[in-house]
């Protein structure tokens, strides 16, 4: 599904991700891991066309991501709040996706009434604008517009962080129930390891750019990562 090869992102000469070849297997469930400043979402904004790569190149699906358009209809992301439109109240937004993605408004409000329980009552019908919501309830209407459309590549920058503790515990059946359909794949970064290996089939370790870990997901894969990460 994604094959990546010889890529690379410097910055003044710093190397900031070195990835010599990686494939992730469509239907997979990917998890990547790492530190600050490990290349974690400069790694997904090369995979989003967000940024030129140094050397190298991705392909998605088929596509060369970096000299062609057509990864776009098929693949959803959600990295943080400048992905979103702030002056827009959610409907607004959700209704502008789905226009995107080729869905009407009543496709839209059934993926919204399927996902109700994650708003937790506090983002449809507000009357507000997505500007005025905070960080956690802003990601919750980032998350759920990439499902819009039933896209076959979902990517999840940090999708746990600032969110409440029943907020992620209901993203991670979201993920769970996406990772069960064999035709999705779904790429996911977080800091917290727990919820990443409970989401994920693999998971890819980074450190300084560069792969230190591919491991597939198992009961001992918590305990190797604590063990490599408190070193």
């Amino acid at each position: 599904m994604i094959q990546v090869t010889n890529l690379s992102k410097s910055y003044n000469g710093t190397t900031v991700l070195n990835l010599p070849h990686l494939e992730i297997q469509k239907g997979e469930s990917f998890g990547l891991v790492g530190n600050n400043g490990a290349g974690k979402t400069t790694f997904f904004s090369l995979l989003l066309d967000l940024i030129s790569p140094s050397s190298g190149h991705i392909i998605n699906n088929g596509v060369e991501v970096h000299t062609s358009e057509k990864w776009k209809p098929f693949t959803a992301s959600f990295l943080d709040e400048s992905f979103l439109i702030g002056y827009l109240t959610p409907e607004e937004y959700f209704y502008f996706i789905g226009d995107l993605r080729g869905q009407n408004k009543a496709d839209v409000d059934a993926l919204l009434l399927k996902h109700e329980e994650f708003f937790n009552g506090e983002i449809l019908k507000s009357k507000k604008y997505i500007r005025d919501f905070s960080k956690g309830n802003q990601k919750k209407v980032g998350i759920i517009a990439t499902l819009i459309g039933n896209p076959e590549v979902v990517i999840l920058d940090e999708p746990f962080a600032n969110l409440d503790p029943t907020t992620q515990f209901r993203l991670k059946k979201i993920i769970k129930d996406l990772a069960d359909d064999p035709n999705v794949t779904v790429l996911v970064s977080s800091h917290d390891l727990l919820h990443t290996v409970e989401v994920s089939d693999r998971i890819v370790a980074l450190h300084k750019g560069e792969i230190v870990k591919d491991i597939r997901t198992s009961a001992e894969t918590l305990k190797e990562l604590e063990a490599f990460f408190a070193v």
